[in-house]
C-alpha cells in the first residue's frame, strides 16, 4: 500500500481559515460505510444519524496556550518554542526555533522574565528538554503568556481562543484541538442526550505529530508518534454497556477512535486504562469497538485519511473527497465535517 495512493488535489482556497460564527453551521458529508454513497447536509442535522442506544465518544482534552516567544538571555535573540509533553519537575519536551541557538545551557526569558527556562538536553527529532522556572500558577502564566497553537495551514490569527477548544474541554494537556469536536454547540450536545444518546468522555491530548507528513513510500514503514490517553473505569463501562444491548459506539474524532480502539482488547471488550499509544490505523485494520466516526477533512497523504479510509473503504473515501472538492467543502482543523456510518 503506498502512501501515493491517499494523494489528492486540494485548491489552496479550500482551506478553511477561520472558523464559522455558528459551530454547529457547518456542512455535513454523510457517508455509508457498506455501499459509499453519500449525501450532503449540515453539522446540526447530526441528530438525524444518531439513535437512542448509541453512545458517542468525545476527546475532553484541552488545548494550552503551547506556543511561547523569548529571548536567549545572553544575546537578547528572539526564540520560539512549543511546548510538546510534560515530563516531570516543570520540565518540558519541545520544539524550539531556531534550534542551532537552543543548546543545553542557554536560557531563554520569557515575558520579561515572568517565565525562564533553560535547556538542559537535546532528545529525539532535535527536541529539547527545558526546564521552566516561575513564580505563581504555571497555568496562569502560561494564558498570559502563549498563544494557540495553530496549525502551519492556518495563517490567519485566532480572534478568540476559545474556538480552538471544544465546548466540552477540561483536560490540560494538547497541543492541537481533536477538531471534529469543535462543531457542537452545548445546545447541541444537550439535544444529542435528550435523544437518548450516552456521551462518554475519553481523554487523549493530541500532539503535533498529527500534522507530521508521511515521508515513507510504503504506509506500512511510517512509525506512528506517542501521545497519552486515558480512559476512566465509569466511561469504559458506559461504552462496553452500549454495545452489550447492542447500540453503536461513534467516535467524535480520530483522537477519541484511536482511544478506545488502543484500549480494547482481542474480545472487544474496552478497559479502564492510561498509557501512551502508538497505534496507526490503516486499510485492513479490523475495527474492535467503534461502529462509526464523525471526522472533519484530512490533508492529503495523512495518518488521518488513512484511519478514514480503514473504515470506509479508500476508494469510498477518495471519491467522496472528490466530490467534496467539486462541492467546494472547507477542509481541515476549522473546515466542514463527515459522518462515517
Amino acid at each position: 500500500m503506498k502512501t501515493a495512493d491517499f494523494y489528492y488535489d486540494l485548491p489552496e482556497e479550500l482551506i478553511a481559515q477561520d472558523p464559522l460564527e455558528d459551530r454547529s453551521s457547518s456542512r455535513l458529508m454523510h457517508i455509508d460505510i457498506e455501499t459509499g454513497e453519500f449525501e450532503h447536509r449540515h453539522f446540526y442535522d447530526i441528530l438525524d444519524y444518531l439513535e437512542e442506544g448509541d453512545c458517542l465518544v468525545i476527546n475532553d482534552t484541552k488545548v494550552i496556550p503551547a506556543r511561547l516567544y523569548g529571548k536567549k538571555k545572553e544575546t537578547g535573540a528572539m526564540i520560539e518554542i512549543l511546548l510538546l509533553k510534560r515530563r516531570e519537575n516543570d520540565i518540558w519536551e519541545c520544539l524550539v526555533k531556531p534550534g542551532k541557538k537552543a543548546r543545553p545551557g542557554a536560557v531563554i526569558e520569557f515575558g520579561e522574565g515572568l517565565l525562564t527556562g533553560e535547556i538542559i538536553d537535546v532528545v529525539e527529532e532535535g527536541n529539547r528538554l527545558i526546564q521552566f522556572h516561575y513564580e505563581g500558577i504555571w497555568e496562569e502564566i502560561l494564558d498570559q503568556l502563549g498563544e494557540m497553537p495553530l496549525p502551519p495551514y492556518i495563517t490567519h490569527k485566532l480572534q478568540d481562543k476559545n474556538r480552538y477548544q471544544t465546548v466540552y474541554a477540561k483536560n490540560d494537556g494538547s497541543a492541537a484541538a481533536p477538531t471534529a469536536g469543535l462543531h457542537f454547540t452545548k445546545e447541541l450536545m444537550e439535544k444529542v442526550q435528550a435523544k437518548g444518546v450516552k456521551i462518554a468522555h475519553v481523554t487523549l491530548h493530541v500532539g503535533l505529530g498529527t500534522f507530521r507528513p508521511v515521508k515513507v513510500e510504503d504506509v506500512t514503514e511510517h512509525h506512528m508518534h506517542s501521545e497519552f490517553y486515558m480512559v476512566e473505569p465509569d466511561q469504559a463501562q458506559l461504552i462496553n454497556e452500549t454495545k452489550a444491548n447492542g447500540g453503536r459506539v461513534i467516535c467524535v474524532g480520530t483522537t477519541s477512535c484511536r482511544t478506545i480502539e488502543s484500549a480494547t482488547d482481542e474480545n472487544g471488550i474496552l478497559k479502564a486504562t492510561s498509557g501512551w499509544t502508538e497505534i496507526f490505523i490503516y486499510p485492513g485494520y479490523k475495527f474492535k469497538i467503534l461502529d462509526g466516526l464523525i471526522t472533519n477533512f484530512h490533508l492529503p497523504e495523512s495518518t488521518l485519511l488513512m484511519l478514514v479510509s480503514a473504515l470506509a473503504g479508500k476508494e469510498h473515501v477518495m471519491k467522496a473527497y472528490e466530490e467534496a472538492v467539486k462541492e467546494r467543502y472547507r477542509f481541515f482543523s476549522f473546515g466542514d465535517a463527515m459522518i462515517l456510518i
